[in-house]
């Protein structure tokens, strides 16, 4: 089966930072015979804090996608928080994400179906993998024709995510396309002050992993300096190490 890769910056912070990223996806799929998919978000709405950055919003930021798309030539995925923007994301981006804490949003979902784009799923931090089959059945019913799941851990207490990858397999049993979120996954959301935290030396383990369980793709936030990055930066993995990463993964 054909394996999904998708990268790119948590947030659009600037047009050099997309051109940095896109440039080194594009390096990567001419040596490795990979299709990257560029992920960038243009508005954060459920950060941490209400001081975070958000991002240029739907306009500028869809704007920089579709620059990114004419230059590159890459795929694209963004993720939507509220209904409205789905019509005029899906005129941009190839897959429409859903974000885990709204995957249970009627309304999101059969907005983002009748685009007529992928529409990516995250799994809820509260919900099982087996508890997928209903978001997927609301964008199906609302006529999708090709719907992911992406695992990307469950609330363990305060401040702290686990992976059961288990879940991996039970979504399998709903869609034939599983995607391991290895960098959200890493995350100790709320768990930095006002931000979120989270530790980036376990990505690799957690693609690995998901890999043994039987996921077909593989989400990972990226950036040339993560520690700078203005959204998730304790997690996101480091552009530089992106390449090595994939190519294990391709070789198992």
């Amino acid at each position: 089966m054909a394996q999904t890769f998708i990268a790119g910056p948590c947030v659009i912070e600037s047009a050099e930072l997309l051109d940095i990223v896109a440039a080194k996806l594009v390096e990567i799929n001419k040596k490795q015979g990979t299709d990257i998919i560029f992920k960038a978000s243009f508005d954060k709405a459920n950060r941490t804090s209400l001081r975070s950055f958000r991002g240029p919003g739907i306009d500028r930021g869809l704007q920089m996608l579709s620059d990114v798309k004419e230059k590159y030539g890459l795929r694209l995925l963004t993720d939507i928080h509220e209904a409205w923007q789905a019509k005029a994301a899906g005129e941009v981006v190839d897959v429409l994400q859903i974000p885990a804490f709204l995957c249970r949003q009627t309304d999101l979902l059969t907005a983002a179906a009748k685009t007529g784009r992928i529409v990516n799923i995250k799994k809820a931090q509260f919900l099982s993998g087996r508890d997928m089959r209903y978001p997927v059945e609301k964008a199906q019913d609302a006529g999708a024709k090709e719907v992911w799941l992406t695992e990307r851990g469950n609330m363990m207490g305060y401040n702290n995510l686990v992976v059961d990858f288990r879940n991996i397999p039970d979504m399998l049993e709903i869609v034939p396309t599983v995607i391991m979120d290895c960098t959200h996954s890493v995350q100790r959301p709320g768990g930095a002050d006002g931000k979120t935290g989270g530790d980036r030396r376990y990505v690799p383990q957690m693609a690995l992993a998901a890999k043994a369980f039987g996921a077909t793709g593989w989400f990972f936030e990226v950036h040339p300096t993560p520690d700078k990055g203005l959204s998730d930066a304790a997690n996101m993995l480091e552009l530089d190490k992106l390449e090595e990463l994939i190519e294990k993964l391709m070789s198992i």
